[in-house]
């Protein structure tokens, strides 16, 4: 039962391999506050068992969110709204990380001008980006660091830079989204060095015991993209850096993805073993025999339940049941399951 077993990440210790990955809830207003509902939905989660939860993509900036109605991050006005999810988490036994996140070409907020390292639009839905000058992406390394500064104040366990699904960080690292000319575009070298400045810049006021998660997209599923082989190598360059990857693919242009349960853990397993890191595997996994799998034959460290959990906020504390695994519920629930 490998699965629910601990796993210790630093000075993080989880008390079963089960995380809930970062899903936007789109239910903020304009200034990014924490609402009633996301501690509700957040808490639930926690008291269901599960070992680790990620909150959603997290605005660096007003025009860096997916939507005008995510979390935002770019103010210590955020601070006492994310420390109210941190501490009712952690009161039952959970872990909790953030995802810092900027949108790039794909933020739909309300804001005057979005920006990308290209001017290059995501697609005929989306408008078309202003190319970030160097002093741009200065800045916004700048606004990472302080988005983990805030993240450490509110009591946060982990952070997680989201360089995946076609946002900022990943239009840098595709080609296919970045066509810049400079010490930011070309090379492999290159497309990641603005990834490379924010977790320089992130480790400058994020604690040396608090791990660093990078969620990546592994494959863009298009032909000259980043495909499993590249990922690779670009984790390599950063690897020393973080503390676990969480692999993810598509999202940087439109292309069609062969979904199936798991069909993302290929991504992870390579990752873990020929980059020597610890990767969490996600990807429409649902069941425990699954979960079970991937752990027990080492294909990832952690296993990320997204949509499941969405349906089944109490599915870790069934599987335990349904197994007669004991140690698992909270005090209150016991009666209903034994």
């Amino acid at each position: 039962m490998k699965s629910l077993t601990n796993f210790k990440l630093k000075d993080m210790e989880l008390k079963n391999r089960i995380v809930m990955p970062p899903m936007c809830m789109y239910s903020a207003d304009e200034d990014g506050m924490v609402k009633n509902f996301h501690i509700t939905h957040y808490v639930t989660r926690a008291v269901g068992g599960v070992g680790l939860i990620i909150v959603e993509a997290t605005g660096v900036i007003p025009n860096g969110r997916i939507s005008s109605n995510d979390l935002g991050i770019w103010s210590d006005s955020h601070i006492k709204g994310l420390k109210k999810i941190v501490d009712q988490v952690k009161s039952y036994g959970t872990k909790i990380g953030i995802q810092l996140a900027h949108a790039g070409r794909k933020c739909e907020s309300n804001d005057e001008f979005i920006v990308a390292p290209s001017p290059l639009r995501f697609s005929d839905e989306y408008r078309v980006p202003r190319e970030l000058s160097k002093d741009g992406i200065k800045e916004i390394v700048s606004q990472f660091k302080d988005a983990a500064r805030r993240a450490n104040e509110a009591g946060f366990d982990m952070i997680e830079i989201h360089g995946a699904h076609g946002y900022l960080i990943n239009e840098f690292l595709s080609p296919l989204s970045n066509k810049r000319d400079d010490e930011y575009g070309g090379s492999r070298e290159n497309r990641v060095r603005f990834l490379k400045e924010i977790i320089e810049a992130v480790k400058e006021v994020w604690p040396e015991n608090k791990p660093i998660s990078l969620r990546v997209s592994a494959d863009d599923y298009t032909e000259g993209g980043i495909d499993k082989e590249e990922m690779v190598e670009i984790v390599n360059l950063v690897k020393d850096d973080i503390d676990i990857v969480h692999v993810s693919s598509g999202g940087v242009v439109k292309a069609r993805i062969n979904a199936f349960p798991g069909y993302q853990v290929t991504h992870a397993e390579r990752i873990k073993k020929e980059c020597n890191i610890p990767t969490i595997a996600v990807g429409l996994i649902k069941d425990y025999d699954h979960i079970e799998e991937i752990i027990s034959n080492e294909r990832a460290d952690l296993v990320a339940l997204g949509r499941a959990l969405l349906r089944d906020p109490y599915l870790v504390l069934n599987m335990a049941y349904e197994r007669n695994i004991s140690g698992f519920f909270p005090k209150q629930y016991e009666r209903g399951f034994f």
